[in-house]
């Protein structure tokens, strides 16, 4: 199963050919404002990767749809991702599927700077090690979250590794019964370089 697509929280309208946040909550997204046990955590700008695991044995591994074998041509960087991971710990998972970002020298340009490739599952490092602590520290609306975006907001990840403040790419936010949205920063009128497309 693929995972599936994260919405943005506040309504998208297209301007100029770009679609950009309003301050109009989109239906059934008010959770994300009003519900103190949501987490915001840092979105990577990698590629979504998946593993299956059964009898605690990894039993596939799955790039959005595509079934990644374990000797491959091409490819091979999600797997030494994904064992790279395993190495540092971040293992500590169950029987089931579980979504992480990999990231690294053959991914988006790499704009973490790191040698070879890393798997970050949602469940365990990021949860863990990306959880924003400034999250509600601006007023949960429209424009204190846009503030916090713009000014404040620094990639925890980035920090961890090379004390850098550097902006993220955006904020996915997660509840404990598995809801989730996000934003990006491209996602916002202030934003000025390329955005991504829709």
């Amino acid at each position: 199963m693929d995972m599936l697509k994260i919405e943005s929280p506040f309504i998208r309208h297209e301007v100029d050919g770009d679609y950009i946040v309003s301050s109009e909550i989109a239906e059934g997204y008010e959770w994300v404002f009003n519900d103190k046990n949501v987490l915001a955590i840092e979105k990577l700008d990698g590629t979504n990767v998946s593993i299956i695991i059964e009898d605690g044995v990894v039993k596939s591994v799955w790039n959005r749809t595509e079934r990644i074998p374990f000797i491959n041509k091409g490819k091979a960087h999600i797997i030494s991702g994904i064992l790279e991971s395993f190495q540092r710990g971040y293992f500590e998972l169950a029987d089931g599927q579980f979504f992480g970002e990999l990231i690294g020298k053959k991914v988006n340009g790499n704009p973490y700077k790191i040698d070879g490739h890393l798997w970050i599952p949602f469940a365990t490092y990021a949860r863990n090690h990306l959880s924003y602590t400034s999250w509600g520290k601006y007023p949960k609306t429209f424009d204190g979250i846009s503030a916090w975006f713009e000014k404040d907001l620094f990639s925890l990840f980035i920090r961890r590794r090379t004390q850098e403040i550097v902006p993220p790419e955006g904020i996915v936010f997660t509840h404990p019964d598995g809801r989730l949205a996000k934003l990006r920063r491209d996602m916002f009128s202030w934003y000025t370089e390329p955005r991504h497309k829709e």
